[in-house]
């Protein structure tokens, strides 16, 4: 049963990519299948990216590729989800992944969770005796909070429902449970007719958006909630702060009360899915000019300068798909010429074929 009337509107998904990378190996996305009693439906045990994939004139580029894979890494450490991928595995995986998709743009998600083992099934709240199963998809996915809001900013709320104290979930983690908080943080909002809500922190400060960190601009100083507001450890929020550092605008992180959101000059938030979307009234109460500001539009600027590969990142934030692509068929090349060189390894039947990334990531996976 679904759902009816406009409570449901969500990003219009124009395109997805037929395959997905499942430990290692690439199956159908009509394949890709989770049991009913898998441990991650009953209790909610997986974490999880999001990364975006831009079209820049060099083809499509990964944005931030190895700082998202590394933090999918680290929620995974965090839950005790021992495995065997490499940081350079999920790399490679994605990387494929939008070479076969076709896709020019694209969001990248990267799950990580833990499975059943039909054989030898497991149901309890403990998730040891689970197996655990890995994926990456990816689809076309437009502007997360629609089109005009990246221009006109959008109208929000601060969220009855508070983010977990970090004693009780871990909020440097991206998992899936998570975002249980997080979906009631934005049913709320759009009940009562927000686009998102301002989750508060256990002690009554700013912390972050259901799935968004937030900015808060006054007197030309940019301020950021810190770690300790329960806030994910944001990619773009990062960027964002290292944008800020290359502009000369001053960038702080510091507790932020309720009523600095009201009073301030301009707000912003930052994600992934989000990326740079100003918010022109909190509560109804109208910020700033009511649209987006002056410091707002040169952070955001500047961020899809370097996301569409015509200004220069502050580091390697920008991961060229085909080029990366034409580097592995050097080395082949490179291999193929390595093994053709002298008769005595021919004649001796040691001659090796240099395996592609496929085979590679099917390897490694296996270990």
């Amino acid at each position: 049963m679904f759902p009816t009337g406009g409570k449901v509107k969500d990003v219009h998904t124009p395109r997805i990519c037929d395959v997905v990378w499942h430990n290692g190996k690439f199956i159908k996305w009509s394949d890709a299948r989770v049991h009913v009693m898998s441990h991650v439906l009953h209790y909610g045990s997986s974490v999880f990216e999001g990364i975006r994939c831009y079209a820049t004139k060099r083809g499509p580029a990964i944005f931030r590729l190895r700082e998202h894979m590394q933090r999918f890494l680290n929620s995974a450490k965090i839950y005790r989800m021992d495995h065997e991928w490499t940081i350079d595995d999920f790399i490679e995986g994605s990387i494929e992944l939008v070479r076969r998709s076709g896709l020019e743009q694209c969001y990248i998600r990267p799950i990580l969770f833990r499975s059943l083992d039909e054989e030898r099934p497991a149901f309890g709240v403990n998730p040891f005796p689970n197996p655990l199963a890995c994926y990456i998809g990816a689809w076309d996915w437009g502007k997360y909070l629609g089109d005009e809001a990246i221009e006109k900013g959008v109208d929000v709320c601060v969220s009855t429902w508070n983010r977990l104290t970090p004693n009780s979930m871990p909020a440097m983690a991206k998992s899936g449970a998570n975002y249980m908080n997080s979906q009631l943080i934005k049913m709320e909002a759009l009940l009562n007719g927000f686009s998102e809500g301002i989750a508060l922190d256990d002690r009554g400060y700013v912390s972050e958006g259901s799935g968004e960190n937030i900015f808060v601009v006054s007197n030309g100083i940019v301020n950021t909630p810190p770690l300790s507001s329960s806030i994910l450890a944001g990619i773009t929020r990062d960027s964002v702060i290292q944008i800020c550092r290359e502009l000369g605008i001053t960038i702080k992180e510091r507790s932020i009360q309720r009523a600095a959101l009201y009073i301030a000059d301009e707000v912003f938030f930052s994600g992934t899915a989000a990326e740079i979307t100003p918010i022109r009234s909190v509560d109804r109460i109208t910020i700033g000019n009511g649209g987006r500001g002056e410091l707002t539009t040169k952070i955001q600027k500047a961020f899809f300068e370097i996301t569409a590969g015509e200004r220069q990142a502050p580091g390697p934030w920008l991961t060229y798909v085909r080029e990366q692509k034409a580097r592995a068929a050097d080395r082949e090349t490179a291999g193929a010429t390595e093994n053709g060189r002298g008769s005595a390894v021919k004649k001796s039947g040691s001659s090796q074929n240099t395996p592609t990334m496929e085979t590679e990531l099917v390897a490694r996976a296996g270990r």
